[in-house]
């Protein structure tokens, strides 16, 4: 049995209102991306996936974007403090405890948090995971609280579509 990550990266967001971290909106590009991305996605991804996101608007948001043009109920998602995180540490403990059941989990989060743990865990560098960008990485083990190097399944940036 192995374990799959679906990492999203939050889209793009908006600096223009006065709005705490955690409230500030997506942009209009960011909208865009997430659509293009996840419409792109759809059929591609584990609709049995277990999602995840952070509780930022932005994150939030843009998981919505993805669940509806994924076609992946509502009630897989579960919204958790643990990746407001920007650093990696909380998300990588998160996912050390998710619940063996599951076989695919799809998280919406943050960078650095998020570059960080793709480089640790994937087999392909990354420099940078951009806003709406998206990367699977498979796992050959039943437990979670094992991971460790994977293989970079798929990524896919908004700029590899446009």
């Amino acid at each position: 049995m192995s374990k799959e990550l679906i990492l999203v990266r939050h889209a793009k967001s908006s600096w223009d209102y006065e709005a705490s971290d955690k409230d500030r909106p997506l942009k209009e590009r960011g909208i865009r991306d997430a659509h293009l991305v996840s419409r792109h996605l759809e059929g591609k991804l584990d609709k049995t996936a277990i999602v995840f996101s952070s509780p930022a608007n932005r994150a939030l948001h843009t998981c919505m974007i993805f669940l509806r043009n994924c076609n992946i109920p509502l009630t897989k998602l579960t919204v958790t403090d643990e990746l407001y995180d920007f650093g990696g540490d909380r998300v990588i403990k998160f996912l050390n405890s998710l619940d063996d059941d599951y076989k695919s989990v799809m998280i919406f989060g943050h960078n650095h948090a998020f570059t960080s743990i793709v480089n640790t865990f994937g087999n392909t560098y990354i420099d940078n995971v951009p806003t709406s960008g998206v990367v699977v990485i498979k796992f050959d083990t039943d437990k979670w609280k094992v991971i460790s190097k994977g293989e970079t399944k798929l990524v896919t940036f908004p700029k590899h579509l446009k």
